[in-house]
């Protein structure tokens, strides 16, 4: 084979190449089968949006803070924060159980486990019982709200899931009592 027919031969096969690499332009949609209208402006109805029944894994999904399985919803309620070994519910933290008790008015299906924490200040033993007497305040609080005590279960988990040696901020925020949604 001589050098001409060589650069034929590689001028043909580039030539292939570019002509099979460039394709066509997508087809754009007829306006009229878009969610916006033929307008382009149009406002959304609530019939073109899809509706499911699952309200809570879209409340998940939105939030990456809720995590929900088969058994439970954790991050949906507010966690109910307390102050340096205390286990009263202080006066601003009671909208928190309130909203769990409309939750449970709506949802009658379900049942709350209040997990009590502590910081990590003090022995193991006395931070599972300080967590103890935070989850139990929150559920008599809820009892006295009217919620039926067969639906609120408390558990403290003391000081296991603290920060250790943390700042101010972070130990504030380990001593809580969780609102967590049991499905079963």
């Amino acid at each position: 084979m001589n050098t001409a027919s060589k650069k034929l031969c590689l001028i043909l096969a580039s030539a292939a190449f570019v002509v099979a690499g460039c394709s066509k332009k997508p087809k754009r949609p007829d306006p009229s089968s878009t969610v916006l209208g033929p307008t382009g402006g149009g406002a959304i109805t609530p019939e073109a949006v899809p509706v499911t029944a699952d309200t809570s894994s879209q409340l998940a999904a939105r939030d990456p803070n809720i995590k929900e399985d088969e058994n439970s919803i954790r991050g949906l309620l507010q966690p109910v924060y307390f102050d340096f070994d205390k286990s009263n519910v202080k006066e601003g933290e009671r909208a928190k159980l309130q909203a769990a008790k409309e939750y449970l008015e709506k949802n009658p299906q379900y049942h709350l486990l209040l997990e009590g924490h502590a910081d990590w200040r003090g022995t193991d033993e006395y931070n599972l019982s300080l967590g103890d007497r935070r989850a139990t305040a929150a559920k008599k609080y809820l009892a006295s709200l009217g919620v039926a005590e067969t639906k609120v279960e408390a558990n403290s988990k003391g000081s296991l899931e603290s920060t250790k040696n943390a700042d101010d901020a972070t130990m504030a925020k380990d001593r809580r009592a969780e609102i967590v949604i049991l499905k079963k």
